[in-house]
Parts: C-alpha cells; structure tokens; sequence
C-alpha cells in the first residue's frame, strides 16, 4: 500500500507536467488540443495572369562604339575592359599638337578679319555720312559699302574657322555618351587614327531589355494586353513597355518582340537567356507565403492541417515567385489549410509540441 502510494505521488507530478496516469496506469502524450495552436492561412484561389513561357535574350539599350573624330596618334588610354566609366569621363587622349596649331591659327585669322571688319564698317559710316551731303560719288559710296559687306562675311567664316578648330581640339579628347562599362578596348597607346577609327566598345548596365519571339498563334492576345514578364530564377519581373515589329519572319512565323525593363530591377547581363512570360489571358492560382514553403534537397513541401488541427508534410510543386508569395502548380486545392511557420509545425509532427 505505502508503495502504491509512491506512485500515486509521482503521477501526480507528471499529470502537472500535461501527462495523465495512475498507479500501474499508461503515461503518453497530451492530447492535441492541449496544444497551442498553430498559424494558418486557408487557401483561396486568386485571378492571375495567364502566361505563354518563351525564351528571350538580354540585350544593352545603350551600347556604343567610340570611334575617332580627328586625326592623332593615342597618347593615353583612362579605362579598360570591365571599368565602370561614370558619364562625360575622358576615356582616351590623343595627341593635339596639330590641333592646338590649327586653333591658334584660326584665333589669329578671328582676331584680324573683327579689325578688318571694325575698319571697313567705319569707313562705311563715314562715307554714307559724306554720300548724304553729296560730297562722294555714287560709286565710291557703294565700293565702301561691298568692302563692309566683304569684311563682315570674312569675320563669319573667321568664326566659323574658330569653331571648328577647337571643336578639333575636343575631339583629342574622347567622352563617354553615359555610364556603362567598357566590353572592348580596340587601340593601343601610340596607334594613329583617323575619322571613323573604332577606338573602345562600351555599354550601360542601367537600361537592359529582352529579345524574344512571339509565335504567330498569340501575336494578337499579346498586342492587345501588352503585359509580359521575365523570369530569373524564382523572381519575377514586369516588363515596362513591349515593342511587337510588325513583320513575321517567314521560317518560323514569329514576330520579333522587345521588352524593356524597369532600371536596375533585377542583377542581369546582356546575353544571358532568360524565361519570358508572355501574358495571353487570366486564370485561378493558388499563392502560398514564400516562408511557408520547406526545401528539401530538390523537392518543396508545405505543412497542411487537417479539420481536427493534425499536421502533415504535403510535397508540392512551385510555380513562379512574385514577391514574398510562391504559386503552386500542384500538391494542393483550394480550401485547405497550411500551416505558416514550418519550424512549429515540423515540431508539432515530431511531437515536440
């Protein structure tokens, strides 16, 4: 009996601690609902985009070859490949012995065709003056006045000469049209160039778009919503404006298409492939809380709970992510309940509480 008694004591403890038993009786778990219980979201379907997946290019909007502008030899090179050039920077130098010649040439040329033309207009003045009182005859009055004319005319091309001689000085001097990044370095120091010559190949990494094909059979949905998406990884993006050309490609039937996208949206190159998403329509999907979905290995899975607060490991298959929210594409219905804190239902499953 004193024994028995000690049991009943001991069980007594263990009923505090959520455990029920008696002397000789069974000790186990606490029934579910003693447990606190876990958060849930109910699955509702939600309109979405119905989407024809294609393949795309990324592709540069602003990329450029500097060519030379004036005759030279390279006397300095600023960047190289792979340097990020901030927009207006010098990229490359060349000599302007010559140009620097020609400009003072031409600022002498200025400076004398203004003091000729400040002469012939005063001369013109003071025979007009003359011309009026008739003291000067007709003849010399309109000499004087072809000599103004002429020494006006030779200032303008003074000018003009001026102009172009330090535009020729500039040109030594080569500017990049934007930031971008430089991909190809075409000279070396020491080279001479003349107009035309490809100097350096660069591109801007703000401002990308994608190449991609629109197959005939969903030209006109496509034209008509213009809405599309790109795909990199699990993130989505939307394009901000699509460009359809108007011709069809005879071979394949396809219409070039270009989607531009939002200025650095995402971490991307120029040529690297991507999924686009080409919207074509709407259609019910099924969005679930990223943090809600469990990796494992390569398959995904979800917590559901069942009417009577049970938990279960569902494996499902994920479509797309926008956002903080994942579509699945299989695994579950609409109704059902997952549980939105893993860890707690993994626990609950494991009956850790």
């Amino acid at each position: 009996m004193t024994r028995c008694r000690s049991f009943g004591a001991i069980l007594g403890v263990l009923a505090l601690a959520g455990m029920a038993g008696a002397c000789g009786g069974h000790l186990g778990p606490a029934p579910a609902a003693a447990l606190p219980p876990l958060a849930a979201v109910v699955l509702h379907p939600v309109r979405a985009p119905l989407e024809r997946p294609v393949d795309g290019t990324i592709e540069a909007i602003n990329q450029a070859t500097l060519s030379a502008q004036t005759n030279g030899r390279v006397a300095e090179i600023m960047y190289d490949v792979n340097d990020v050039v901030p927009a207006g920077a010098v990229v490359l130098r060349l000599r302007s012995t010559e140009q620097r010649a020609g400009l003072q040439a031409a600022e002498a040329s200025l400076t004398e065709a203004r003091a000729r033309n400040a002469e012939a207009a005063a001369t013109y003045q003071r025979f007009f003056d003359m011309y009026q009182r008739r003291l000067v005859a007709k003849a010399q009055f309109d000499q004087m006045t072809a000599n103004r004319d002429a020494a006006a005319a030779r200032l303008t091309a003074a000018e003009a000469g001026a102009t172009a001689a330090q535009a020729g000085v500039g040109y030594t001097e080569v500017r990049a049209p934007y930031g971008g990044v430089v991909t190809r370095r075409l000279v070396e120091v020491g080279e001479s160039v003349s107009p035309g010559t490809p100097l350096m190949t660069g591109l801007s990494l703000r401002d990308l778009r994608v190449n991609t094909y629109v197959p005939q059979s969903i030209v006109m949905q496509v034209r008509r919503l213009k809405k599309a998406a790109v795909y990199v990884g699990a993130t989505r993006v939307d394009a901000t404006r699509i460009t359809i050309f108007p011709e069809a490609a005879t071979a394949s039937s396809t219409f070039r298409a270009r989607l531009d996208l939002p200025p650095g949206a995402i971490d991307l190159s120029p040529g690297m492939y991507v999924r686009v998403g080409l919207v074509i329509g709407e259609t019910d999907q099924l969005l679930v809380p990223a943090t809600a979905v469990v990796e494992r290995g390569e398959v995904s899975a979800v917590y559901v709970l069942d009417a009577r607060d049970g938990v279960s490991l569902r494996y499902v298959r994920p479509g797309h992510r926008s956002g903080d929210q994942v579509e699945i594409v299989a695994g579950l219905t609409a109704g059902e309940r997952i549980a939105l804190d893993p860890v707690a239902a993994a626990r609950r499953v494991d009956g850790g509480g």
